[in-house]
Order: structure tokens, then sequence, then C-alpha cells
């Protein structure tokens, strides 16, 4: 019996990111984050922006890379901000990203005056919801969602799931 050993290297890379506004320009670099169909949803949220009704944050390089992006949409929940459209690139993903994106959505949610955030994570997607759950949000209810998503040949179906409502009582 043979038995073949391969040593793999490790080493730790360092990558400093910061927090801004995502623009229009970002989302040719955010084909992680969804469909071309999301991503044109995404074009026309940012339209909100200008209206006051979301902000719509990236998490980006020192070369301007977005390697995450998301959304805090002030219309749906009265007297909070509600976070949405979250995505961290996937090989970037238990690096703390998602915890900095949250914090900074967060915070535009305080800047506005508002003490508390809200979120809706889909009930096959646990490892989302502990993150949540691990920073303060608590569940308070389930709700059947809906939106419309593109199929590899390019045609859209309506996707449906029970998403876990949370929330978090911001200071």
């Amino acid at each position: 019996m043979r038995l073949r050993v391969e040593v793999v290297r490790v080493a730790a890379i360092v990558v400093e990111v910061g927090v801004r506004d995502l623009v229009e320009e970002d989302l040719g670099a955010c084909r992680f984050a969804g469909t071309e169909l999301h991503l044109e949803q995404v074009r026309r949220e940012l339209q909100r922006v200008k209206l006051g009704e979301v902000d719509y944050l990236a998490v980006c390089t020192k070369a301007g890379l977005p390697v995450a992006i998301g959304g805090v949409d002030y219309v749906p929940h009265p007297g909070a901000g509600s976070l949405w459209q979250l995505a961290v690139q996937p090989a970037l993903q238990s690096c703390g990203i998602g915890t900095l994106l949250i914090g900074a959505a967060e915070e535009r949610i305080r800047g506005r005056g508002l003490q508390r955030a809200e979120v809706a994570v889909e009930l096959s997607n646990p490892r989302a919801r502990a993150l949540y759950e691990r920073l303060g949000y608590v569940a308070y209810e389930e709700r059947l969602e809906g939106w419309d998503q593109e199929n590899p040949d390019g045609s859209v179906m309506r996707y449906e799931t029970v998403c876990a409502q949370l929330r978090k009582r911001l200071a």
C-alpha cells in the first residue's frame, strides 16, 4: 500500500477594504451578487437612492473593486431600515466582510435617526441566519416571499420561498 502526501503551503494575506456607496459603474464587477436580471434590478434600485428611499453600499478593496454589496430600504417597514440584497464574493465569505457590511448598513439606519433594522432570510440559508443572529437579530415571524429569477437559459420564473423575518434594536 502506498500513501501519497502532498504539502500545501498556507499563507495569510491581508486585504484592506472600506465601505462606500455603490455606483452604477460598479455593477460590471458585481456578477458574484447574481444574474444579469438581478444586477438590472440593482441598477433600478440605485435610482431610488436619489429619492432618499434606499442606501446601497459596497465593500471595496483599495483598488475600488467591490467584494460585497447590499442595500437598506427605508420604505417597507416605517421607522426602520430593511437590509436586503446582501451578497459577498463567495471566495471571501466567512472573512468578516458581511459583518462589516451589516455594521455599515446599521450606521446608515442610525444616521437617519431610526432605531430598528429588519432583515428577511430564506429558511434554506442557515449560514446567513446564523450571522444575523450572532449580530443580535431576533426572529419574529416567517413569511412567504417571492421575486423574479432568471434561469440559465435566459427565461424568467417566479421564485417563492419562506423567509424568517428578523429585527434588531439599534442603540
